[in-house]
């Protein structure tokens, strides 16, 4: 099966061409390019002249590089998303040749037959996930018969007789400000002030996710008729379907999203209401969100509830990849093809296919090389210098999909990597003789979800929960995973991006086992410090003030112990940062505790620390310049898990707010202009000690916070609510 773009095939030539200018280039590469990076873009940006100079004119040309750049110049801008594949390609070759020990331990471009396990499925589609074939059909008939539903119906409710399931499906939409409602992609972040979807964000990185703006917008106007239906339906212990076709899959989406955000109110407010978790089921939906919805729903362990059904060659799916200046008259015409209450006969759109088709797999390519690169660790600066003036589309794919692969088979996958690898892959030429073809083809099949279904019964089911030993060889003639590997038409470079998907999932499952067995560690420190904070109140002196003075060894053995917590926890940020370990770590309660218990003990001491080597002077304020992540992420755990709001539980820095304010009321003139702050803080310091979340060694008579607050007016002092606490 044949890459895009003919001028891959030549693989040879290229390689040649790039190690010629890479040799010519070797000093500099020595001089301190990052992986020989500036001397590889030079290399690469003048073999892809050379390359499409002989593709064009089939034969060497004889002029100078300068000559040939400049004859070129006005066609740049219509070859940007083809450089990009073919800067892409070179990278991803060469991450695959430094990591191929590793990832596969075996030479990738062997001819020699590969022995693997190989297994389909017994299972029946609705076994592998665990939903109902019967529940699938209808779900997928009544998506159809919603897009014929009166312009004023939002929506479509199927209750029948005897059944358990109650299913909710939406017209789709077929005016393209309904799929774009701005260039270049359509997408808004999600408000988080109130947060429309509170569960829709990276909690630690303080990230929301970002969505399509059109979709959210047709959701929210869709959402108060439906929501008394809703409720009804499970105060009859209803199961709850939510279902879709085209761009009604995304209002499923984030129904069903809505749906599990407000589950527990419904049950709290109705114990005898069904408790079965709801169901999403989409077919040829476009792409809804950025990653951290797919980060968000694993997290949530809602992942599962969402299932998507994609015909191999469905455009569909896809065509938010691609921007909508590169695509708009074609989505128009095809758009209007597809409309079910179009009442005008509209000759079938070969041309407007063929060009919308093109236009989408070319930047396809460029986002699935793009995230093929960073599955293989490729560090190369190169990237950020390509992403600066080439766009990607934010969309990802999310939950559990199931692609026709057209011969009686259906391929499951689950990992969200190796999903987008698939949409990219799945759709290519085998000749380009037949791109005409497949791009009608690529149209026409977006309607063919219920034919193809009727028989579910029958369909042989490949389940890729495991990404290792994947066969490479698309050899004719395999057998097992092999040939549904061929008939959902992935090449060998498609199955090594499968690889890495699986290979990046099991490095983050092995950086949670890494930092797991630092538990031990992280207990032992945390009894130290909180003996040390023992015998410093056992001496009526709060152990913030003592670390602070650094008098004795027991001081010096604190700090030590703080820095080297501060060590592990900051390894454990960095790769949340980085999103180096698995989506569900930020949900694990074992993991709150431990960091919330790590915040409350250690954190006094970072800011006693701050404060005493004068540190706010050079740098500023602690709460403002030099508050450590490691104590940000750890107060975002709590405060989401709690669901209470962001800096509700700041008790951890109380000393912080305390040096802030003892330096704005050296003159206690100021008090006026401090003394709403220092009523709220009394306010939460009340709350705090009575839930014990701070100590009473705060009150001690020599503590830095007692002697401030004896200096405030003795008729604020008289009527503050703390000093209960303090005369006492």
């Amino acid at each position: 099966m044949s890459e895009p773009f003919s001028v891959l095939d030549k693989r040879i030539r290229f390689t040649r061409l790039i190690l010629f200018y890479l040799r010519k280039g070797r000093e500099e590469a020595r001089s301190g390019c990052i992986v020989g990076g500036l001397t590889l873009e030079r290399a690469l940006s003048l073999t892809w002249i050379k390359v499409k100079v002989e593709s064009t004119i089939g034969k060497y040309p004889k002029r100078s590089f300068t000559s040939l750049h400049n004859n070129f110049q006005e066609r740049v801008q219509n070859l940007k998303q083809e450089t990009f594949y073919l800067l892409y390609d070179l990278k991803i070759k060469r991450a695959i040749i430094i990591n191929q020990a590793k990832l596969l331990n075996r030479e990738i471009f062997s001819t020699s037959t590969i022995t693997v396990v190989e297994t389909m499925a017994s299972e029946r589609l609705g076994e592998v996930i665990s939903m109902k074939e019967e529940v699938i059909k209808n779900a997928c008939s009544i998506a159809m018969k919603a897009h014929k539903l009166p312009e004023k119906q939002l929506y479509l409710v199927e209750k029948n007789r005897g059944s358990s399931d109650v299913i909710f499906s939406f017209p789709g939409s077929w005016t393209i400000s309904d799929w774009f409602s701005r260039s270049p992609f359509g997408e808004k972040m999600i408000d988080p002030h109130p947060p429309q979807f509170a569960s829709l964000r990276s909690i630690g990185n303080d990230q929301v996710a970002t969505v399509n703006e059109a979709f959210l917008t047709r959701f929210q106007a869709i959402l108060p008729q439906l929501q008394s239906e809703v409720v009804k339906a499970v105060a009859d212990r209803k199961q709850i379907v939510f279902t879709g076709h085209s761009s009604a899959g995304p209002i499923a989406v984030l129904m069903t999203v809505w749906f599990l955000e407000n589950w527990e109110n419904f049950i709290k407010s109705d114990p005898s209401t069904s408790r079965m978790p709801p169901i999403c089921v989409t077919f040829g939906s476009p792409l809804v969100g950025d990653f951290i919805i797919n980060h968000a729903l694993r997290r949530e362990s809602w992942s599962h509830y969402f299932i998507h059904f994609v015909m191999r060659y469905d455009i569909v799916p896809r065509v938010l990849l691609a921007p909508l200046s590169s695509l708009e008259p074609e989505l128009k015409t095809i758009l209007d093809f597809l409309n079910p209450k179009c009442t005008i006969h509209i000759q079938e759109p070969t041309r407007e296919a063929s060009a919308l088709y093109v236009t989408v797999m070319r930047n396809a390519s460029s986002v699935a090389s793009h995230a093929a690169c960073h599955l293989m660790g490729n560090t190369n600066k190169l990237s950020d210098t390509l992403l600066s003036f080439i766009e990607l589309s934010p969309y990802r794919p999310f939950g559990t999909y199931v692609f026709c692969t057209g011969d009686r088979e259906l391929v499951v996958m689950k990992n969200p990597d190796a999903v987008l690898q698939i949409l990219f892959y799945s759709s290519q030429l085998s000749s380009e003789v037949e791109g005409p073809e497949i791009a009608l083809r690529s149209v026409k099949d977006h309607f063919n979800y219920q034919s193809e279904l009727q028989n579910l019964e029958t369909k042989g089911v490949a389940h890729f929960d495991n990404l290792e030993g994947l066969p490479l060889s698309s050899n004719v003639g395999a057998a097992g995973l092999g040939l549904v590997l061929n008939n959902l038409g992935l090449s060998t470079r498609a199955r090594l991006c499968l690889c890495a998907a699986g290979e990046l999932e099991k490095q983050k499952r092995r950086n949670q086992d890494k930092i797991n067995k630092k538990k031990t560690d992280i207990e032992k420190g945390l009894l130290a410090l909180e003996g040390y904070k023992t015998r410093c109140e056992a001496g009526r002196v709060s152990y913030y003030d003592a670390l602070k003075l650094s008098k004795d060894t027991d001081d010096f053995n604190a700090n030590v112990r703080r820095l080297e917590l501060a060590g592990i926890f900051d390894e454990i940020m960095e790769m949340l940062k980085r999103y180096e370990l698995p989506d569900e770590f930020e949900g694990h309660r074992e993991w709150i505790n431990i960091g919330t218990r790590y915040r409350r003990i250690v954190e006094p001491l970072d800011i006693a620390n701050y404060y005493r080597h004068l540190k706010n002077e050079d740098t500023g304020p602690y709460m403002k310049r030099g508050r450590p992540k490691r104590y940000r992420y750890t107060q975002r755990w709590l405060e989401y898990a709690l669901k209470i709001s962001a800096g509700s539980s700041g008790e951890s820095c109380f000393w912080a707010r305390i040096e802030d304010l003892c330096l704005r009321t050296i003159n206690m003139g100021l008090f006026e202009d401090v003394k709403e702050e220092i009523l709220s803080l009394e306010k939460q310091v009340e709350k705090w000690v009575q839930n014990r979340e701070l100590g009473d060694d705060i009150f001690f008579e020599d503590s830095t916070f007692v002697k401030w607050w004896k200096k405030l007016p003795q008729q604020h002092r008289s009527g503050s609510c703390i000093s209960k606490f303090i005369n006492n």
